[in-house]
């Protein structure tokens, strides 16, 4: 049984997210959030709210046991980007981009399904 849970248009650019997505891809719950914990990067509360979520989801729907669940995809996808101009000198102007991003991760139990490993 898959466990998903997504965080739309988080407010942070998906290249500064991968990084720390990279970091729980294939873990176990508990040593993802471990990590996420220990990371000093804005992204990782993020991540750590939507892995959170999912294991709400997972006890809530069908009284899963939690430390059998491990994450086996996440991912980071580019959302809308902001676009605005900001005045600079000589009469130009500089164009200013806030990039979104939209985080998911799917929770699976370990029942002799293949769970991706990181490299």
């Amino acid at each position: 049984m898959e466990f998903k849970s997504c965080y739309k248009y988080a407010r942070i650019s998906p290249r500064k997210a991968r990084y720390v997505i990279d970091l729980v891809r294939g873990k176990s719950v508990n040593d993802a959030l471990r990590i996420l914990r220990v990371t000093h990067k804005r992204s990782s509360y993020m991540i750590d709210k939507v892995i959170r979520a999912a294991i709400a989801a997972a006890n809530e729907n069908l009284d899963v046991d939690v430390d059998s669940l491990y994450v086996t995809q996440a991912l980071v996808d580019a959302g809308p980007t902001r676009k605005w101009q900001r005045p600079r000198p000589r009469g130009m102007s500089a164009r200013i981009l806030k990039r979104t991003s939209h985080i998911t991760v799917v929770l699976s139990e370990k029942s002799g399904e293949k769970v991706f490993k990181n490299k």
